[in-house]
């Protein structure tokens, strides 16, 4: 049975890659490809079809070639030229694709900034790009401005645009209106061109800005568009995640750009909303990431359900018992699971729909035997390091080649950070996904956690993610974030867990319930918070936690401590016999 089922997995992967056969050459580095390209295409192929929807209008080809023209016209006109960036801060709207399609006729980079950052957040992810502008939506306006200086941009490097119905107008408003949207002598895309950097999540420290060269958006959007979503021009791809970021920039946009499908965006996502907003644009296609399936599981019966024409759900992060509950309630057929961070090259596709797994093994991806903690690779007397065995859990590796590279984040030192070197033989070099791997049978994989989220406790190895799982089954736990925090005299990191709970909640029922873990993998300490720190694709960050602890002069949250198989409130006093070792972990 194990090689019937590699087979038939091989031909499944064969089939679907033998769609993007045709579209080959726009892939190759001499390929001469790149946003701009496939807009001028789909502008002169299909120029009344419906690219974009979005609140109630709707954007033809024509149009959107139109206002990206109007941009590149207005930016040339601010003295944007090839090989510069411009960083863009805007939400979920159709001028943030207009003005990145416009650089992209300039050859020009759009810094796509995460704009939920403010403060010295901000400035750092605007200032690492060294951008000649920066244009934001006015809806940013007050935050820009005021990390404007820290920075290192000067006012009249900083424009804002308004949108329709917004009574605040922007700097570059009216003189937008006055361009004209007649096509330009633009430049022509070379494939290792930069046309963009994307920003990592940040869930560990300020994000980096990843470079995206024109073969990657490319070979991106057309593996989306052909083999993943199986897109034709009549789909339409319902959006709900935010477009700086690649999931929504690739398999959302790029893949419409790549097959002609429209693409419904929504401005933010909304589980409430979600079904039927798909069903007001006839989506038959969306994106997910992160918790967004469970966060819809969690919503009460409503009239949309079951009445909408979605067909597939694609993205990453989704476990096995929200996929089996979740495609039983809504009726999606297939659910297309993949894993692929930014800035790497280590890609893998579950095509097949097997719940819980993120797709098998290519030529070249490694799992290998790792710390869990530091994410070092564990090496042979030789050097070399060694590949987990079936059942095992180790850290996901690519190698880098001249067919499969590793363009890196715009830091130079962050991007050697993420090269590990002498892996199998002497000279080669191997991205470092950061992620720790499950191996199975015939080279299917499963996401574990992430290297530094798994700590280790009573000398076993203690993974957030599976005690996440199993205390999102207690009842009227909504959603919860596990890590591991210091405790005085103890080796290792003892078990903490911040949770969002419902009205009903009760501790002693979630004492019990956590009776059911081994010990290692108890959380002796709690939080509870109204709302779970997450980034905006629903990561959940979990270094500010950890850094606060169980100390209660660091947080006006309820925190509790497992003491004799009850959690009994944290104060100042039972803080101090914490740290005295009065009291402890058992």
């Amino acid at each position: 049975m194990g090689l019937l089922s590699s087979l038939s997995s091989s031909l499944v992967e064969l089939s679907s890659a033998s769609r993007a056969l045709p579209d080959v050459p726009k892939m190759l580095p001499w390929g001469g490809w790149g946003p701009s390209r496939m807009l001028a295409r789909n502008a002169a192929a299909r120029p009344d079809a419906c690219a974009l929807a979005f609140e109630g209008a709707r954007f033809t080809w024509r149009d959107v070639d139109e206002a990206s023209s109007r941009w590149a016209r207005l930016l040339r006109s601010r003295g944007v030229a090839k090989g510069d960036v411009v960083a863009l801060v805007f939400d979920n709207r159709p001028d943030l694709l207009f003005a990145q399609l416009g650089l992209s006729k300039l050859g020009a980079v759009a810094a796509l900034v995460n704009s939920t950052l403010s403060g010295a957040a901000l400035a750092h992810a605007i200032r690492v790009a060294s951008p000649v502008l920066v244009v934001a939506g006015v809806e940013h306006e007050a935050r820009v401005r005021q990390a404007a200086p820290d920075a290192g941009v000067s006012a009249p490097r900083v424009h804002f645009k308004g949108e329709p119905g917004d009574a605040r107008a922007g700097t570059e408003d009216d003189e937008l209106a006055a361009t004209s949207a007649r096509e330009g002598d633009w430049v022509a895309p070379r494939a290792g061109d930069p046309t963009s950097y994307i920003y990592t999540s940040g869930t560990t420290g300020l994000p980096k800005a990843a470079i995206i060269r024109n073969q990657r958006v490319m070979g991106a959007s057309l593996l989306y568009a052909r083999v993943i979503h199986e897109l034709s021009p009549d789909d339409v791809l319902l959006v709900v995640l935010p477009l700086y970021h690649s999931n929504a920039q690739w398999m959302g946009w790029g893949a419409c750009l790549a097959s002609g499908a429209t693409m419904a965006l929504v401005r933010r996502f909304s589980a409430r909303g979600f079904f039927g907003e798909a069903a007001r644009v006839g989506a038959t296609r969306f994106l997910y990431i992160g918790e967004i399936c469970r966060y819809l599981l969690q919503t009460p019966p409503g009239p949309h359900d079951r009445a909408h024409q979605l067909k597939m759900g694609v993205g990453n992060g989704l476990r096995a018992d929200v996929w089996t509950a979740f495609q039983a309630r809504f009726g999606v057929p297939v659910m297309r699971e993949f894993y692929g961070a930014t800035e790497g090259n280590a890609l893998l596709v579950n095509l097949e729909g097997r719940p819980g797994m993120i797709g098998r093994l290519r030529p070249g991806q490694r799992v290998l035997a790792a710390d869990p903690d530091t994410g070092a690779p564990l090496r042979h007397a030789d050097g070399r390091c060694r590949d987990v065995a079936v059942g095992e859990t180790g850290l996901l590796v690519a190698r880098i080649s001249r067919l499969v590279g590793f363009d890196g984040y715009v830091d130079g030192r962050a991007s050697q950070k993420k090269i590990l070197r002498d892996v199998a033989r002497r000279g080669d070099a191997y991205f470092d996904s950061g992620d720790l791997l499950t191996l199975h049978d015939d080279r299917w994989v499963s996401f574990a956690d992430r290297v530094g989220d798994t700590f280790r406790w009573r000398g076993e190895n203690v993974s957030t993610g599976e005690v996440g799982a199993a205390l999102d089954e207690a009842p009227h736990v909504l959603e919860s974030t596990v890590y591991g925090v210091t405790v005085p005299g103890a080796e290792g990191r003892c078990g903490m867990a911040s949770l969002r709970v419902a009205d009903a909640f009760s501790l002693a029922d979630f004492a019990r319930h956590v009776e059911r873990l081994p010990a290692h993998q108890r959380p002796y300490f709690l939080r509870l918070q109204r709302e779970l720190t997450v980034t905006a694709t629903f990561k959940q960050k979990r270094a500010a936690l950890r850094d606060d602890g169980y100390d209660p002069s660091r947080t006006d949250d309820p925190l509790f401590f497992l003491d004799g198989g009850a959690y009994r409130p944290i104060d100042a006093a039972l803080y101090s016999k914490l740290l005295s070792r009065e009291l402890g972990p058992r």
